[in-house]
């Protein structure tokens, strides 16, 4: 039997196997000596997690915010100093990116105990008015903060309308086409979800057509430039026919008109004056 290879085989490498099994099993199966063995482990592993060169003394923050700045120091889950291995790096970034005025930040962990977070913030580009209130977008749309009045960053354009937020691209193209009109731009309101309203001041309105609508505020460019039409009492160009713009007059230059053709005058809702008659005596 010893000249068989498998028999050899069993007395060398198996059956002492088997044995050191047995024997930790019989070893383990004391309920004791289990917990005991579990605590010494333990014991171990927090031993050398807790060795100075594992320890995270201090938190760095560059490019946040003070308001980011706190709350990423508030999302740290120990407090310092702790071991490195107690931090999630991973979990922690993704809960970073949570924050709507967080882009992009890089986190790691420097010799000498140092946590360093480099934070990337969203740029406010425009203000979105709804129903809910204002927030700040950034250039692709995303929520960057809200604001309770329009009166906090006069310096930003405006939107409003829903579903304005899904095409701020489109926004800031019209809005950087508006050249010499810009200084009377109000803002831009979306209608229903199609389409763009430029309003300006005065009670003045560009409509824009659901397609082309940087070709068309070029269009009403061209017309200020060439005929002053919104420096007339205009209240509304309508572009959305690509064939020919519509221009509704306003109220003082529509009463002239009916004033010369003999008709009663309009009032500022442009409701019939109810103190005339039909012909206007």
């Amino acid at each position: 039997m010893w000249l068989r290879p498998l028999y050899r085989r069993f007395l060398r490498i198996g059956l002492p196997a088997f044995l050191l099994a047995m024997t930790v099993g019989i070893w383990l199966s004391d309920e004791d000596r289990r917990a005991m063995l579990s605590e010494g482990i333990d014991g171990l592993v927090d031993k050398v997690q807790s060795r100075e060169e594992f320890q995270v003394r201090m938190m760095t923050i560059e490019g946040a915010s003070p308001a980011v700045d706190k709350a990423l120091r508030a999302m740290l889950p120990v407090d310092l100093p702790a071991s490195s291995f107690d931090i999630d790096l991973t979990a922690l970034r993704l809960q970073v990116l949570a924050l709507d005025a967080v882009e992009t930040i890089e986190l790691r962990i420097k010799p000498g105990g140092i946590l360093s977070a480099v934070v990337t913030e969203r740029q406010p580009a425009l203000l979105w008015r709804h129903a809910r209130g204002i927030d700040m977008l950034d250039k692709t749309g995303h929520r960057v903060a809200g604001v309770t009045s329009r009166e906090m960053r006069p310096d930003l354009p405006i939107i409003s309308g829903d579903g304005a937020d899904q095409v701020t691209a489109e926004a800031l193209a019209l809005i950087d086409a508006a050249g010499p009109i810009l200084p009377r731009l109000r803002g831009l309101q979306r209608q229903g979800e199609r389409r763009w309203d430029v309003v300006l001041d005065h009670g003045q309105r560009i409509l824009l057509p659901e397609r082309g609508s940087i070709v068309a505020m070029e269009r009403a460019i061209k017309l200020q430039r060439e005929q002053d039409v919104l420096g007339r009492d205009i209240s509304v160009i309508d572009l959305r026919d690509g064939e020919r713009p519509i221009i509704r007059m306003g109220i003082d230059a529509r009463n002239t008109i009916r004033g010369a053709r003999g008709l009663p005058l309009l009032g500022p809702d442009g409701q019939v004056l109810p103190d005339q008659d039909k012909t206007g005596g």
